[in-house]
């Protein structure tokens, strides 16, 4: 290869790279939701009459590509893929594609979570009908043959970056992506993606997977749709799930020219401050004072569908539904806070790691039932549904383009500060109330307390807040409140 042509290849890999951090939502929305296990028709009605209303800017959606039945149909079925066909128990592919583009029409971006690191390893039949021989790795579907693999091994030592990234992960078949057909057949389900509408991808298992084969993928990818409302010659935004707490072979650093990286650190210390096993006011330099990376390389979260069942970074420490009042605090610092790009998870109960979404005697998804209040039913937990949650994707909205400043702590588990002129939050994690009077930072008037409450038709269903001329207020959370928190901004003004 000649010079020019070898400069010519740099640089473009170097651009190409440079604009798979941009996430292509729209301005004034914010906050990705992971709605996990959700059928693809039940995503499109949610972009349309909930997430489009309240804010919200993506949706990050289950692996789409066929995947092996394995009874009794626990979720991490979804992630042992047979074929890079699309369907799955959450629909066809022509309903995932009407999905895509009702999303994108309302604003919504569509995520997809991406299997690629490895095949099934389970014989079988897929959630399309194709059939499977994963004990002589032979995937007709794709194809995919046994020279297409690495050669079987496991991973014993953590700190050998070669096994980590040529052995098989708990035993999946891995996929030797040094081969150019393989990669050929990636670039192909992902270019079939991003011809139906996606905004990008969640590459599951990166840390797997050897950089540089990396980069030839997502360098070889087509540009996004334009008839989706893409800018032209726009890149599919690019997070990594990337497990990296220190010490190990493996880094976040070496991913991270490629696109985002899912800061599992964040999701640890987050969780370990909002139990109570840090003080609060150690938040004043949260972000890369804490270790984590520059905040436009972080996808940030305060737990993920594996961590919540122990599974992955974080161990005891990670906050989930099920201690709701310090994960929605935990949830409302990440939202106020402008560090990082927010994903929330959308959850359906669990009693127990395996267990799969909510499904009939046939193994069908069964879709979230909308209660009176708008909370979800039928099993489905929505998160993303809860007052605290989907207003406080309200105040990051308001305070766009804001930087943090005005910290106020009390020397240990009360904290509060200003998003410019246009936003005020604090929390409260004594065993005391929360009673001072404070700087805001907002023109003098009365404002909706978005965490007790709403602003509806002109009024507050929850608590007020009175900002003086100065712009102080007597801010006041009871160490019994529901929440603890309190949250203003500039569009909560009446």
């Amino acid at each position: 290869m000649d010079f020019s042509v070898s400069y010519l290849l740099v640089v473009a890999f170097v651009s190409l790279a440079a604009a798979q951090f941009d996430t292509h939502q729209w301005v004034d929305r914010s906050g990705i939701v992971h709605l996990f296990e959700w059928k693809w028709n039940d995503i499109a009605d949610e972009c349309e009459r909930f997430l489009a209303p309240k804010g919200y800017a993506g949706v990050q959606v289950s692996p789409p590509t066929e995947n092996v039945v394995i009874p009794p149909r626990p979720w991490w079925e979804r992630y042992q893929p047979v074929s890079y066909n699309l369907n799955t128990r959450s629909g066809t592919e022509e309903e995932f594609a009407s999905m895509v583009w009702r999303c994108n029409q309302v604003g919504v971006r569509i995520y997809v979570d991406l299997i690629i690191n490895h095949m099934a390893a389970t014989d079988g039949v897929g959630t399309g009908g194709s059939h499977v021989d994963s004990t002589g790795l032979d995937f007709p579907a794709v194809p995919y043959v046994s020279a297409d693999f690495n050669a079987p091994c496991e991973i014993t030592d953590w700190n050998d970056a070669y096994q980590v990234r040529n052995c098989w992960l708990v035993g999946l078949p891995d996929l030797n992506l040094s081969i150019a057909s393989v990669r050929d057949s990636i670039v192909g389900l992902m270019n079939k993606l991003i011809d139906y509408g996606v905004a990008g991808f969640r590459v599951d298992a990166a840390k797997h997977m050897w950089p540089n084969h990396l980069e030839i993928v997502y360098g070889s990818l087509n540009n996004l749709n334009t008839q989706h409302g893409f800018k032209d010659g726009a890149r599919a935004f690019i997070t990594q799930e990337v497990i990296d707490l220190g010490g190990g072979a493996i880094t976040r650093e070496e991913y991270t020219g490629l696109g985002t990286i899912t800061e599992f650190r964040f999701s640890a210390e987050i969780g370990r401050v909002f139990r109570g096993y840090d003080e609060l006011r150690w938040l004043s330099s949260w972000g890369e004072g804490w270790g984590f990376l520059p905040s436009h390389l972080a996808l940030v979260f305060v737990d993920n569908h594996d961590n919540q069942r122990g599974h992955g970074a974080g161990g005891e420490n990670v906050l989930t539904y099920k201690l709701p009042r310090n994960y929605k605090m935990a949830t409302a610092f990440t939202l106020a806070h402008p560090y990082g790009i927010p994903r929330m998870m959308s959850s359906f109960d669990f009693e127990e790691s395996d267990q799969g979404p909510p499904q009939d005697a046939n193994g069908n998804l069964i879709s979230p039932s909308i209660n009176e209040d708008g909370t979800c039913g039928n099993g489905w937990v929505c998160e993303h549904r809860w007052r605290q949650m989907y207003n406080m994707v309200g105040f990051r909205n308001a305070v766009y383009g804001t930087a943090l400043n005005d910290w106020w702590d009390n020397g240990g588990q009360q904290i509060a500060f200003c998003r410019g002129g246009k936003g005020f939050v604090a929390f409260n994690n004594e065993d005391y109330d929360f009673n001072n009077r404070l700087l805001t930072c907002l023109p003098a008037g009365q404002y909706c307390d978005v965490i007790t409450g709403s602003k509806i038709d002109g009024s507050c269903t929850g608590s007020v807040v009175q900002v003086e001329s100065d712009g102080y207020a007597n801010i006041y959370i009871s160490s019994s409140a529901y929440d603890g928190v309190l949250a203003i901004h500039i569009n909560a003004r009446l």
